[in-house]
C-alpha cells in the first residue's frame, strides 16, 4: 500500500478537497514507526496505510483518513498526542485520542459483559468517526491473523464476531461487517468455511453469473421502454451469512 493510492482513492470521492495533509500525515507516521515491523515481517507503516485506504474506500472525510494514518502513533511510538495536535489540529487530535481510548477496552469473553462492552464502545467514542477508524484498523488486523498463535486467532475472531461486526451492522457499515464476519468464520470454523467456500465460490460462480445476466437482459429493455432511470447491480451473499 502507498500514500499515492490512498490519495487517489480519496480524491475519487472528494474531488475538490486539498489532500496535501495526507502526504504530511504519512511522512509523520512513517518517521514515527521507522524500524518497527509487524508479525508478518512487513514494515509497520503498512498497517496505518491499509487502515487509511479502507477509510477512503468507505468515503470517510479528510480528518478521518488523516487520523487513520496516525492512529497508532501515540500508543506505539515516542511521538505524542500533543505533537499531533500541534501538527494536524484539534479535530485530528480528538479522533486519534478517541482511538487511543478505545484501545484500552479489553474483551474477556464473558457472556454477561457483552452488551455492556458494546455500550462502552459507543459511549467512549463521542464522534462516530472514531468507530469507523477502529473498524478499519480491526479489519486490517484480521487480514494478518494467520501470523498469530491459534489461541489469539480464536480470541480476536470471537471478539470481532460478537462485538465489532454487530455494531458495524447497526451503523449500516455492511461493507466492513461482512468482510470481518467471513474472516472470523474462517478462523473459528475452518472446516465449514472451506467446505462452503468451495461449493459457493467454485461450483456455483458460473451459474450465478449466468442467472444475474439473464435477469439484467430481461429487465433492461423493459426499463428502457418505460424511460426509467436505473442501475442494476447484483451481489453474492457472503459466506458467514449463508
Amino acid at each position: 500500500m502507498t500514500i499515492e493510492r490512498i490519495i487517489k482513492k480519496f480524491s475519487e470521492n472528494h474531488p475538490n478537497v486539498d489532500t496535501s495533509i495526507l502526504e504530511k500525515a504519512f511522512i509523520f507516521a512513517n518517521d514515527a514507526h521507522i524500524g518497527q515491523l509487524r508479525k508478518n515481517g512487513e514494515p509497520y507503516i503498512q498497517h496505518p496505510l491499509h487502515t487509511a485506504y479502507t477509510l477512503a474506500e468507505i468515503k470517510a472525510d479528510l480528518p478521518t483518513v488523516v487520523a487513520g494514518l496516525l492512529h497508532d502513533v501515540p500508543e506505539d511510538t515516542n511521538r505524542t498526542l500533543e505533537e499531533i495536535k500541534n501538527e494536524f489540529g484539534e479535530e485530528v487530535y480528538t479522533l486519534v485520542k478517541g482511538i487511543t481510548k478505545l484501545g484500552k477496552i479489553k474483551y474477556r469473553g464473558i457472556e454477561r459483559y457483552r452488551e455492556n462492552l458494546k455500550k462502552m464502545f459507543l459511549a467512549m467514542a463521542n464522534d462516530l468517526r472514531v468507530i469507523f477508524i477502529k473498524f478499519c484498523d480491526r479489519l486490517n488486523n484480521l487480514r494478518t491473523l494467520e501470523n498469530l498463535s491459534p489461541d489469539k486467532q480464536k480470541r480476536i475472531a470471537q471478539e470481532t464476531l460478537e462485538i465489532y461486526a454487530p455494531i458495524a451492522g447497526l451503523l449500516g457499515i455492511g461493507r466492513l461487517k461482512w468482510q470481518m464476519e467471513d474472516i472470523c468464520f474462517k478462523f473459528l470454523y475452518p472446516d465449514e468455511f472451506h467446505d462452503l467456500e468451495y461449493k459457493y465460490e467454485v461450483e456455483k460462480k458460473v451459474e450465478r453469473n449466468q442467472f444475474f445476466q439473464k435477469i439484467k437482459n430481461e429487465l433492461t429493455p423493459k426499463l428502457d421502454e418505460a424511460q426509467v432511470k436505473y442501475d442494476i447491480e447484483a451481489r453474492f451473499k457472503h459466506l458467514y451469512s449463508i
